[in-house]
């Protein structure tokens, strides 16, 4: 869109937005609207160990499942002997955020096995439409218990002050904090 344009855009509740574009400046800054006002999201992979892999920032309104794929095509774990980096997981756990046709096709054709559940609206939806449903992707309950090394990897990134306040105004600024978390723990783990 041409800089000198603006556009009028209806909004069907609230007050104006301060900026001409709706969600343009906010969606460039990783700043997006929700219930608690401006947020921002942070999608990332961790290794058994708590340690983030690959992280995406995003505005706090944007859909997990458009971000699975750049989230998982930034994975690179050197090997100890050298060589190519590792950039495909042996298995993904995520939760129901990312269940959609869209990452399941995208896990299958890389021959990823995962572990994500269905929403509820998905399954009922599968039932309506009886044999043309399909089958009910394969769930591990056992293996899904251990999907709380993502939320124990953030819960150690948020010990950092500046990532859990983001005080950061711009993005770049905000990605070089969760970088600078990021390094300490693994530094931490390294010399343990």
């Amino acid at each position: 869109m041409p800089r000198g344009l603006v556009t009028r855009h209806r909004l069907s509740q609230g007050a104006l937005p301060n900026y001409t574009i709706p969600g343009a400046e906010h969606d460039r800054e990783s700043l997006g609207r929700s219930r608690g006002g401006l947020t921002t999201k942070i999608h990332l992979a961790a290794d058994r160990r708590c340690r983030p892999i690959s992280r995406v920032i995003t505005a706090g309104h944007r859909n997990d499942v458009i971000v699975f794929e750049p989230v998982m095509r930034s994975i690179r774990v050197t090997r100890a002997g050298g060589g190519r980096p590792r950039t495909r997981p042996g298995h993904v756990l995520a939760d129901k955020a990312y269940s959609s046709r869209k990452v399941r096709a995208y896990l299958r054709r890389r021959n990823i096995r995962a572990t994500i559940p269905e929403p509820v609206d998905q399954i009922a939806h599968r039932a309506r439409r009886g044999r043309h449903g399909g089958r009910r992707p394969k769930f591990e309950p056992e293996r899904y218990k251990q999907r709380n090394v993502v939320e124990r990897c953030i819960s150690k990134l948020k010990q950092h002050r500046a990532f859990a306040t983001r005080t950061d105004k711009r993005a770049y600024m905000f990605r070089g904090t969760v970088d600078i978390a990021s390094i300490r723990i693994w530094l931490k783990t390294l010399t343990k």
